[in-house]
């Protein structure tokens, strides 16, 4: 495609392309955006290497001109965006891009792999946090990710997400994402006994014993030996054993009857943590049954959002600027969810007085809305419907954030990133967040875009029909 606007000779032609998805994963009420430090990593090193260029000349189709472009190429536009971690909706720019055409083209498929996977395992992530009750959850799924690079960045986006830690040590590495380590079935086994590899493995880390209690037999074998262990190896040391782990079998039965002999024993501050194909429908369901658990190890069904491993997001044209002035575009399709939203947009939140978020408003760039003055909401799709609202305040979304070659706001930690999606899910009403059935929040038109969608549809239908 760059390439054959060079050709065509667009390569100053300037144009505004905006990142959406359309529908929540897992029919959930919300996503958290996530990945964008990520894109502007990308966007800061993005050039072509003298070698990169002799393969695209050796593979044909491109004109020299073009490869010449592209030895000096460097992103020469601007990017707008959501702050990241925020809570996000269906069919509202999340970011958009306004460059020149080659420019919006090159990041296209790299913008879209990013914010996709991060937004959708940091939306995972936050779904199983939240059924999980403060109760605190482990990343464990690097396993049976999608190769290191799903791993890695999986870790990141789960984080932000909610998790506590992962057992990625290369996302602590890069990322500075928590990680720990756990007692593997195999460290077990390689012992001639259960309790002596318990024994071998407080010694190593006595300050941060968790131990592997399934191996053989939780209440038969691993639990009493793991009491056992607490009583000859780490007391006299004036250790504590930390916690246990059980991975396998009925997960609310063995946790309770282990809390009950744990306790017993005197050992009430010993931790009961759980693993074995978990999401957040089985967490829930752990709870409501008053398993006596302290903490979850989420591996597949995590990393891989193994329910839903797609999340929907795409990279459309919505503006085009010709001598200095900027024309909408809009595609149009047989499928109406495919029907895109013209113009260069802002997206505004409205707040009540008690700072919950009421609804977003997706508004052109040039519109403000006042909160001092009532405020008519309705539904682009049924406009009929219609809702007046006052004493709120709005805050614009899309904020610049890379002009000129370089990012123009302070670049958050990952641990602001994660607080942020804190903090933005105590926008949201319960009934938004519920894991089934949840409340659809509002995504409105202003009117003056609404307007403009409507004439352009219009004036296409028109066009069509004159055609026939």
């Amino acid at each position: 495609m760059a390439n054959a606007y060079f050709t065509q000779g667009r390569a100053q032609e300037w144009a505004v392309f905006d990142y959406y998805f359309r529908r929540v994963p897992d029919n959930g009420g919300f996503a958290i955006f996530a990945g964008l430090e990520t894109v502007l990593d990308y966007v800061r090193e993005l050039s072509f290497s003298a070698e990169q260029i002799d393969f695209l000349r050796q593979k044909g189709g491109f004109d020299e001109g073009f490869l010449q472009y592209l030895r000096d190429f460097r992103f020469g536009g601007e990017i707008y965006a959501f702050t990241e971690g925020s809570v996000v909706f269906p069919n509202e720019p999340l970011l958009s891009v306004r460059a020149p055409l080659i420019d919006c083209q090159i990041l296209e498929t790299f913008l879209l792999l990013t914010l996709n996977h991060q937004s959708l395992i940091a939306t995972k992530a936050a779904r199983i946090c939240a059924q999980a009750q403060g109760r605190k959850v482990f990343e464990f799924g690097s396993r049976r990710a999608h190769g290191a690079d799903a791993a890695l960045y999986g870790a990141r986006a789960a984080y932000i997400g909610g998790v506590a830690a992962s057992a990625n040590t290369q996302a602590e590495v890069v990322f500075g994402v928590p990680a720990v380590g756990t007692m593997a079935h195999a460290f077990v086994q390689s012992f001639a006994d259960e309790y002596s590899a318990f024994a071998a493995y407080a010694q190593t880390y006595p300050d941060h014993t968790v131990l592997l209690i399934d191996t053989y037999d939780v209440l038969r074998s691993g639990l009493p030996n793991a009491i056992r262990l607490q009583q000859e190896v780490l007391q006299p040391l004036g250790k504590r054993l930390k916690g246990i782990r059980i991975d396998s079998g009925d997960l609310t039965y063995l946790s309770r009857r282990c809390r009950e002999l744990l306790d017993a024993a005197g050992m009430q501050d010993c931790e009961i943590m759980v693993s074995n194909g978990l999401d957040e429908f089985i967490i829930k369901d752990l709870i409501q049954q008053g398993a006596a658990i302290d903490g979850f190890g989420v591996g597949e069904r995590l990393i891989t959002a193994r329910s839903e491993p797609v999340f929907g997001g795409v990279y459309k044209i919505v503006s085009l600027e010709k001598a200095g002035k900027a024309e909408p575009k809009i595609k149009i399709s047989e499928n109406l969810i495919k029907t895109t939203t013209p113009a260069f947009k802002q997206v505004w939140r409205l707040y009540n007085q008690a700072q919950m978020a009421i609804a977003d408003v997706v508004s052109l760039r040039e519109e403000t809305i006042d909160g001092s003055q009532p405020y008519t909401l309705f539904d682009p799709q049924a406009p009929w419907k219609r809702k007046t609202v006052q004493d709120f305040h709005a805050k614009p979304c899309l904020q610049l954030v890379w002009q000129d070659g370089k990012a123009v706001q302070k670049r958050p930690t990952l641990a602001e990133i994660r607080a942020y999606v804190q903090s933005e899910l105590n926008t949201l009403w319960c009934e938004v967040k519920r894991l089934e059935n949840p409340h659809g929040y509002y995504v409105d038109l202003s009117q003056p875009l609404w307007n403009l969608k409507q004439d352009m549809l219009d004036g296409i239908a028109k066009e069509m029909e004159a055609g026939r």
